[in-house]
């Protein structure tokens, strides 16, 4: 058990057969995700404080972006004095998922972030005009590449750049088009929109739009930067749709599970579970579904219908789900009442209010059944590993948070994602889920 999400992807490929559940194209890009301890990512050990102090701050702006609150909180002057507007954005520390990618002919390979709550991608580039940040492995080097540009500022990818990253795109005095990537813990990436080959194991897409990073700082690890799966049309995903179906897979494994798993175009191709993928105007980009109930031993928790009438999105970067507070009330208090007989309640970690006396492995035994249920019948079954977390040796805490107000979006998050075999068919609008995808 842990949050070191850190994970990254040896980048093997397996070109699918075509599937008839409608799910997927004539074929998938499957790549397999390790823990990094097994090899190329080092990884620093943050501490739980920080893990969640970081994942308060993508809460915080994934509601703030949703009301429609994003303002320019200063600007950001390069060393040729463009002066960038900066909203804040989502952070993207200690709970994200790594995948590699190849960029350039002939393609050099980075560690990059997998977001689901992004839609842009980039990387560090060369020369870096004004810093980059430690990362493993070396810097992109566009003028080693033979089929790398940068896009004019009268590109349409220019124009979409404003839906991508939330920051309108400004201009170089040469036209080029800059791109501004802002994240929910003043992290952010400043450079070039540019276009090269993107490489996924034997899978390539020629003239993928993405950003050459010239100013990076901020708590991005050592990956060298991100690739982004929200919906745009800067997103991975809609770039690789004239060759894959829309929709992608994955399965996050546990710290110490194996078989995790990211595929563009499609999933496993059966045994799926589905609910509407829903939209808001106010963010079309970002995952959004209905959670219509939560069972615990079998029993919905006692809350009426409409404490679920919050948005809810689905989200791989946040770690801690978070509830509405009616039905977190109600539903702590019974997660409690199957606990606490035999093992006492603590203090509270942070934003963590339900810990208990006890390792996760004497905790998990009691654990009753969770079911978080979803519109149309989609539903994921959780084990303890799903519902705890042990948050120092002899302190175990319910992975699960209230929102403070009945009004803030509801989040699923990764921690009750893992090793569920998770589907998002963009084509069809749904995300299904199957049990049993890793471990």
């Amino acid at each position: 058990m842990g949050f070191l999400f850190f994970l990254f992807v040896a980048v093997t490929v397996a070109e699918s057969a075509s599937s008839h559940d409608g799910s997927r194209g004539s074929s998938s890009l499957q790549l397999p995700l390790f823990h990094p301890q097994s090899g190329e990512l080092e990884q620093f050990v943050a501490p739980f404080t920080a893990v969640l102090d970081e994942d308060a701050a993508r809460v915080k702006f994934m509601n703030s972006r949703l009301d429609g609150k994003n303002v320019c909180s200063g600007a950001l002057i390069g060393r040729k004095s463009i002066g960038v507007p900066v909203n804040p954005g989502l952070s993207l520390g200690v709970g994200n998922y790594y995948t590699r990618i190849g960029i350039g002919t002939p393609a050099s390979y980075h560690l990059v972030v997998v977001d689901t709550g992004s839609s842009f991608s980039w990387i560090q580039c060369q020369p870096c005009d004004i810093f980059c940040h430690a990362q493993a492995g070396v810097l992109f080097k566009p003028t080693a590449s033979g089929t790398y540009r940068r896009l004019r500022c009268d590109s349409p990818r220019c124009s979409s750049l404003k839906k991508a990253t939330l920051n309108s795109p400004v201009c170089s005095t040469s036209n080029v088009c800059i791109y501004t990537a802002t994240y929910g813990d003043r992290s952010y990436s400043i450079g070039y929109l540019s276009q090269d080959s993107l490489v996924l194991g034997a899978a390539s897409l020629p003239g993928f739009a993405f950003g050459c990073g010239q100013d990076n700082e901020g708590l991005f690890g050592r990956s060298a930067g991100l690739l982004g799966l929200a919906k745009s049309e800067l997103s991975v995903i809609s770039q690789f749709s004239n060759k894959y179906t829309s929709a992608f897979s994955y399965c996050l494994p546990t710290l110490n599970g194996t078989g995790g798993f990211l595929a563009i175009g499609g999933g496993s191709g059966s045994g799926y579970k589905y609910t509407p993928m829903l939209t808001d105007p106010r963010d079309p980009t970002l995952y959004f579904l209905r959670l219509s109930a939560i069972s615990v031993s079998g029993r919905p928790v006692s809350v009426p219908g409409s404490a679920y009438s919050s948005r809810t999105i689905i989200d791989s970067g946040t770690v801690i789900t978070r509830l509405p507070p009616a039905v977190y009330s109600a539903f702590r208090t019974q997660v409690v009442k199957s606990i606490s007989p035999k093992f006492r309640l603590t203090g509270a970690i942070s934003i963590l209010d339900a810990c208990f006396a006890g390792t996760f492995k004497q905790i998990a035994s009691v654990v009753p059944p969770i079911q978080l249920i979803f519109q149309g019948g989609g539903a994921l079954n959780l084990s303890p590993q799903n519902v705890l977390y042990e948050v120092k040796t002899g302190t175990t805490c319910l992975s699960f948070a209230g929102n403070l107000n009945s009004d803030d979006v509801t989040i699923i998050g990764n921690q009750q994602q893992q090793t569920f075999d998770i589907i998002y068919d963009i084509a069809n609008s749904r995300i299904g889920f199957a049990g049993g995808g890793c471990r």
